[in-house]
Formats: structure tokens, sequence, C-alpha cells
């Protein structure tokens, strides 16, 4: 994974009316946090932020008064409306030290032929990996799963570096019988007095 770089300056108003200063002169309000230190306020350009959180669980370089940090997105708030960021929680992350990230689930294959349909009952799994070779994601085979399979989590290749840290037996996906609607009593009606 890509490590990406920004530039940060520390913050030192806080509050809503300070947040929305900062969010009209295209600033992030951020708090970087982890590693017993005390946490460190700050904003952060929103347009390269923007770009940056398109790849999940990305690797950010910041540059904080002339000293570098490493961090992941830990939380991120965005408005409701507009979709845009309005505050962002980062974790400091040092290189060769593991964390706990959740990465999203992609399958590849098709269903045995029929009715099948496939249910993720989780869209994420949770692994631990080395702060920079975070995967952007798992992929898992359902060519030729029908009606009652289900794929667990310890079933799920996990690329190299990466193990799985949460529930191992947790359902990922399962293969249902799409199940045919009962006709409504109205339209059983309508039939009856067409006949």
């Amino acid at each position: 994974m890509a490590e990406i770089k920004l530039n940060a300056e520390v913050r030192s108003e806080f509050g809503k009316g300070a947040a929305r200063r900062t969010r009209r002169a295209n600033l992030v309000p951020a708090v970087i946090y982890g590693h017993g230190a005390e946490a460190v306020h700050i904003t952060l350009p929103a347009h390269e932020l923007q770009l940056a959180l398109r790849t999940a669980n990305v690797l950010i370089g910041l540059e904080i008064d002339g000293k570098d940090a490493l961090v992941i997105p830990k939380a991120v708030q965005r408005n409701a409306i507009k979709g845009n960021i309005e505050h962002v929680d980062l974790l400091t992350v040092k290189r060769g030290e593991k964390v706990e990230v959740e990465v999203a689930v992609h399958v590849e294959g098709e269903l045995a032929p029929g009715s099948n349909l496939l249910e993720y009952v989780q869209n994420t799994l949770l692994v631990e990996a080395e702060a920079t070779h975070i995967p952007e994601s798992v992929t898992v085979s359902i060519a030729g799963l029908d009606a009652g399979a289900s794929i667990l989590a310890k079933d799920i290749p996990l690329p190299k570096g990466s193990v799985l840290a949460g529930d191992e037996d947790a359902v990922v996906l399962q293969v249902v019988s799409a199940q045919a609607e009962e006709p409504s009593a109205d339209a059983t009606e309508a039939e009856g007095a067409e006949a």
C-alpha cells in the first residue's frame, strides 16, 4: 500500500464555531491519538484528504510543524446531506507495528444455476496486519455454491502477513434460495372474478 503525504497544521481553536471557520477555509479538523501520547488537534486540506480517503485503510504520512507522523484513519464523520468530510480521527502507527483493521470482502465467480441468492452477513473482515502492508480488500470464490452453503471467516484466504483478528467461525457469506412471493388475497380474488 502506498503512503500518501499530507501537510497538517496544529489547531488551537475548538468548538462548533471554530470548526465551521476551519471548514469554510477548505480544511478539515482532525485529531491524532495513539501510543499513549496526548491527542494532537490538527487541520488537513479538505480536497487532498477526500482523495486520500478513497482508499480504504490508507496509510497517511503527515508533516506537522516539521515533524513527521504516520497515521491511519480510524473514524471519519461526513455531512449526511453533502457527503463532505467534517472530522477525522487518526491513529498513530509505526512501521513494523501490527494494527487491527476492517477490510472489504469481495467475491468472484458465479453461484450454482438456479434461484440462488448471495447474502452478505458481513461486508468486512477484521484482520491484523503490519501498518505499512494493510490489504485493501480480500477476495473469496463463490463459484458453484448452492443454497444452504456458507463461507466462514476462517475459509477466506488472507494476503501474506495478515491474520484473522475476529471470530473465525463467524458467517461472512451465505447462499439462500429465492423465495417465490405468494399471490395476495386481492390478486387471487381478481383472478377468480375473471374466470
